[in-house]
C-alpha cells in the first residue's frame, strides 16, 4: 500500500506554492496526492485565487479552492492520481489526523502578500511539531517545484548517529538525483584553553576533529549512489544550518521522539522553520 502525500490548502498563494511542490514529491515517489482543505481556516483576501476562477474573492468556497488546487496539481502531472477533502474542522486537528496515514505532510507558510515568505503560520509550526510524518514547509527563495531545483542540493542537519532524517535525506537526493550535504556544527566552550588538562593541542582542533568523527558515524550507512559531501562547521547549528539553506533546494532536519514533556521542537528547528531560505523537512525519528 502506497501512502499519499498530503497537502493542506486554504486558498492562498502559499498554500498553492505547496500544492506544486506536492504534486512532484509525489510523482517523484509514485504515491497519490490527497488535498486537504479545513473550513475554519481564515478566508484569505489575495486576488489571485479569485481572478483564477474569475469570481470576486468573497465568492470563492471551499469546493473553488481545491478545484483549484487539483489543476495546479495537475498542470505538471496530468496522471497523478489526486483525491480532495474538505473538512469543518480546525486545519492542524484535520492534517494531523490525515499524517498518520501519510507518507509525508505538505504545507505553505501561511504569510499574506510580501511577507509571506517571512512569516510561519500557527497550523504549519503545530503540523511540524507534532505529525507522526515527515512535515515539508515550502518557504524561501525557490520556483515551487520540488524537482530540478536551482541548485541542485540537498542540506541535511546531522545529529549524533543515523536518524530518520538522515536517512529521509538520502532518498530525496536520490530521487531528485541531487547532491546532498551533509552538516554537522561544533562548538568550542570559551572557558577551554590550550592549558586544559584534558586537550592536547589547539582546544578548536579537538573538537573539530571529533565532530568530524561523529559526522562519519553517523553517516556509516549512507548509500553508494548518493552524492554526499561532509561538512562541519563551527557555530550554533541553527546559523551554520542558516548559512547552508541559501545554497539548497531542501533543508532536512530531525525531531526527537516525544519524552515526558509532549512532543517539543528544538531551537535548531523553531528558527530555521521561521527563517530557512529554503523549503524545510522535519523528520520525527523513528529509533
Amino acid at each position: 500500500m502506497f501512502l499519499p502525500m498530503v497537502v493542506g490548502v486554504d486558498g492562498s498563494e502559499s498554500s498553492l506554492r505547496a500544492v506544486d511542490w506536492a504534486a512532484d514529491e509525489a510523482a517523484l515517489h509514485g504515491v497519490p496526492l490527497r488535498i486537504v482543505h479545513a473550513y475554519r481556516w481564515d478566508r484569505y483576501e489575495g486576488a489571485s485565487l479569485a481572478r483564477e476562477l474569475g469570481k470576486p474573492s468573497g465568492h470563492v468556497t471551499s469546493d473553488d479552492i481545491l478545484v483549484v488546487a487539483t489543476r495546479r496539481a495537475r498542470r505538471h502531472h496530468p496522471d497523478l492520481a489526486v483525491t480532495t477533502a474538505a473538512e469543518a474542522e480546525e486545519p492542524e486537528y484535520v492534517l494531523l489526523r490525515e499524517a498518520r496515514n501519510a507518507s509525508a505532510v505538505i504545507v505553505g507558510t501561511r504569510g499574506r502578500g510580501e511577507l509571506a515568505d517571512l512569516l510561519l503560520g500557527s497550523v504549519s509550526l503545530a503540523v511540524a511539531t507534532t505529525a507522526d510524518c515527515p512535515v515539508i514547509v515550502i518557504r524561501g527563495n525557490h520556483d515551487n517545484r520540488a524537482v530540478g531545483g536551482r541548485r541542485g542540493r540537498i542540506v541535511v542537519g546531522v545529529a549524533d548517529a543515523p536518524t530518520a532524517a538522515v536517512r529521509f535525506a538520502y532518498e530525496e537526493a536520490r530521487r531528485r538525483g541531487a547532491a546532498l550535504d551533509a552538516v554537522r556544527a561544533w562548538r568550542c566552550p570559551t572557558h577551554e584553553t590550550v592549558d586544559h588538562p584534558l586537550l592536547a593541542g589547539t582546544p578548536e582542533r579537538v573538537h573539530e576533529e571529533r565532530a568530524a568523527k561523529e559526522l562519519e558515524a553517523a553517516l556509516a550507512d549512507a548509500p553508494a549512489d548518493v552524492s554526499l559531501r561532509r561538512h562541519t562547521a563551527e557555530g550554533p547549528a541553527r546559523r551554520v544550518l542558516l548559512t547552508a539553506s541559501h545554497e539548497a533546494d531542501l533543508l532536512v532536519l530531525g525531531r526527537r521522539r516525544p519524552g515526558q514533556f509532549g512532543h517539543r521542537l528544538g531551537r535548531v528547528a523553531h528558527t530555521l522553520l521561521h527563517h530557512s531560505a529554503c523549503p524545510v523537512a522535519v523528520v520525527p525519528d523513528t529509533a
